[in-house]
């Protein structure tokens, strides 16, 4: 098998490892099993639909269209005060931040940069290399 491909099964398995990894698996289970917040999610995926339905009529009322808007945002707003979807919410971003910046590694490397020199942190950096100075 390729080096490339077995580090980066490596890579994989050291991710699922890692405690933002855990966390967030473990939000993810907690909201899947959370009733109230499913039947809100289902609750809202059928309020959507009607309203693009309405929406989408050729004949279009306007009052109709002005519930179920409300109503959409009052059970997004359902969705996003649950606690389970509050946890989810929180642990998303440290996954994400992490992926980001083994991304981040990766393709800048593959442009030739030195990876080690690569830094964590994307703050200072527009994701347009050409203007840039190096990571260093």
């Amino acid at each position: 098998m390729d080096r490339i491909v077995e580090l980066a099964r490596e890579l994989g398995a050291a991710l699922q490892q890692d405690e933002r990894y855990i966390r967030i698996q473990m939000a993810q289970s907690a909201a899947d099993e959370d009733k109230d917040l499913q039947d809100a999610i289902g609750e809202f995926n059928l309020k959507r639909i009607s309203l693009q339905n309405e929406s989408a009529r050729e004949t279009q009322d306007e009052a109709k269209i002005e519930q179920l808007t409300t109503e959409v945002s009052e059970v997004y707003t359902k969705i996003m005060e649950n606690p389970s979807m509050i946890a989810y919410n929180a642990a998303r971003p440290d996954l994400d931040r992490l992926l980001e910046t083994v991304a981040r590694i990766i393709t800048l490397s593959a442009q030739g940069e030195d990876p080690y020199a690569i830094p964590e942190s994307s703050e200072n950096c527009s994701g347009n290399c050409s203007s840039c100075g190096g990571c260093h």
